[in-house]
């Protein structure tokens, strides 16, 4: 999608949304507002901007689906029809993030649009998502959740029960103060549980062991419980 359709989706959406939710409506407005005056050729020069939109793009389509199929009932099933990550994404999450203040909103768009948000973890990420693949569970990945819900993966195991999870490297000299707003910031979302996970670079083989932690805390990690673990 270019970006010029980007804005045109984006207004399109905002007007449906006007009559099935007004939090959603008045998100997007945000988010309408933030690139109404980023020429089309900026906007593209913008990759993570970009595909920002384009999450929520694909996001609020989809949750105007869910909010305009006529029962509860219905609304369910399609749930239900989801991926257990993905069904607690726009079960849960999403629904919040539209409903509540978002602290961390208005900072993050800013250090998004000036290119200052780094994804050093990029590469390590995608190991993790094709390994726990391999061994079939169920990921969401979303930059919502990533810059306001301290979260980089939502991943569900066997159990089909969703996991927050957060990863840093042990060398980050403020790996102390992350893991502390970390578990400050799943309060404030009221997730249901969460891991944060320091990874030595250097170890032996340490996405398998990275993904033993995940999947294993996926399928026993009780409700309201926050780990921090140091590989």
């Amino acid at each position: 999608m270019q970006a010029t359709e980007i804005k045109t989706r984006l207004k399109s959406l905002i007007e449906k949304a006007s009559t099935v939710d007004r939090n959603l409506a008045r998100r997007l407005d945000e988010l309408n507002r933030w690139i109404k005056n980023v020429k089309p050729g900026l906007l593209t020069a913008k990759p993570l901007v970009s595909l920002f939109l384009l999450q929520i793009i694909q996001d609020a389509d989809t949750w105007l689906i869910l909010q305009s199929m006529p029962s509860e009932n219905e609304q369910q099933a399609a749930l239900n029809a989801l991926s257990p990550a993905l069904r607690y994404w726009y079960s849960s999450l999403f629904p919040k993030w539209l409903h509540e203040n978002d602290p961390k909103f208005y900072l993050w768009r800013q250090k998004l649009m000036a290119g200052e948000f780094g994804q050093k973890d990029d590469t390590l990420i995608l190991s993790v998502i094709s390994e726990i693949q391999k061994r079939n569970g169920n990921i969401v990945r979303r930059y919502i959740a990533d810059l306001s819900m301290a979260t980089d993966i939502i991943v569900s195991g066997n159990q089909e029960k969703p996991l927050c999870v957060q990863l840093t490297s042990l060398s980050d000299e403020h790996s102390q103060y992350k893991s502390d707003e970390w578990e400050a910031t799943l309060r404030f979302w009221a997730i249901d549980r969460g891991i944060f996970l320091s990874y030595n670079p250097a170890a032996n083989n340490y996405v398998n062991q990275i993904v033993n932690v995940i999947l294993y805390n996926s399928n026993n990690l009780p409700n309201t419980i926050y780990l921090k673990f140091n590989l």
